[in-house]
């Protein structure tokens, strides 16, 4: 058994097919098939149930393959640490809350792509929930998210602090108003957002009733959605400043402890570090600054 047999492996299970595992590794079917089958030799077991639709994983293919996904990092990890010669270079992918990419990354990602050309940088956006798990599957080299997070898989780091706000539509002078209108419907981001949870929470602080959410991926539907009447919503105060300012919707101050929000960057231990990501760090770091104050009304 050796790397190259569980490579193979792994791409036979993750496609679920021989054939389509052989295109992918660029090889022809009968190599593939023939790897396989001596592994399963070797291991004196059968890893994968047959069948005319393609394979599945056996009990002992189940149990092979986590380790057959760790040796394929730790190859990939030691291939990466051999050709990092300290300059930036080479694909970067990382991942953001939607808030932090309209907030805080237009700065970084300009001054990281004049500094570092060579760096092939993607940028996904998603949900705590969703990045973390992004992370933890090695589908992202490091994500933004909304803290805290304790995870013993994952390094944390605090590189932003938020302030966030209760929006509403412009008519509403204070939360006390809003008792007066019965249910309030929440305008939040998919499930798995921090925001969500603590916007139940700041609700329920003051005795409001709560309706089933409205659900969005976009934060200028959400906010359009708000200035609309539809509902309220939990947001940093920097994203809503420019609809504040043009008087399209209502900021409210919640409690300190409620308002408070460290945006985290996580990222697996055990993976390498590679000079392109410590150097957008570098320059993510000293962006991590306040937020200007907004004086409400």
């Amino acid at each position: 058994m050796d790397a190259a047999d569980l490579r193979i492996f792994e791409s036979v299970a993750r496609n679920g097919s021989m054939n389509r595992a052989a295109l992918e590794l660029h090889t022809v079917q009968s190599n593939v098939t023939a790897r396989v089958r001596l592994l399963e030799e070797e291991l004196g077991a059968p890893l994968f149930h047959r069948h005319h639709r393609g394979v599945e994983l056996t009990a002992a293919g189940r149990r092979l393959l986590p380790f057959s996904r760790q040796m394929a990092r730790l190859l990939d990890d030691a291939r990466s640490a051999v050709k990092d010669d300290g300059v930036p270079r080479g694909p970067l992918i990382l991942g953001t809350l939607e808030t932090t990419a309209a907030l805080r990354m237009p700065n970084v990602l300009a001054s990281f792509a004049l500094a570092y050309p060579q760096v092939d940088m993607v940028l996904r956006t998603g949900t705590t929930a969703s990045l973390i798990d992004d992370v933890l599957q090695y589908r992202l080299d490091g994500a933004f998210v909304a803290g805290p997070v304790h995870h013993e898989d994952l390094s944390t780091e605090a590189i932003f602090r938020e302030e966030l706000v209760l929006v509403t539509a412009r008519h509403i002078r204070s939360i006390a108003e809003l008792a007066q209108a019965g249910d309030v419907k929440t305008i939040v981001f998919r499930t798995g957002c921090s925001y969500r949870t603590r916007l139940d929470i700041v609700l329920a602080r003051h005795g409001l009733r709560v309706s089933t959410p409205l659900e969005f991926g976009s934060l200028d539907a959400m906010l359009g959605c708000v200035a609309a009447g539809v509902g309220v919503t939990l947001l940093p105060k920097g994203v809503v400043a420019t609809a504040w300012r043009d008087g399209r919707v209502a900021m409210h101050d919640v409690t300190p402890e409620d308002a408070r929000v460290d945006t985290l960057f996580v990222r697996r231990r055990d993976v390498y570090a590679s000079t392109a990501l410590n150097a957008f760090l570098e320059i993510a770091r000293p962006v991590a600054t306040p937020t200007p104050a907004l004086v409400l009304a």
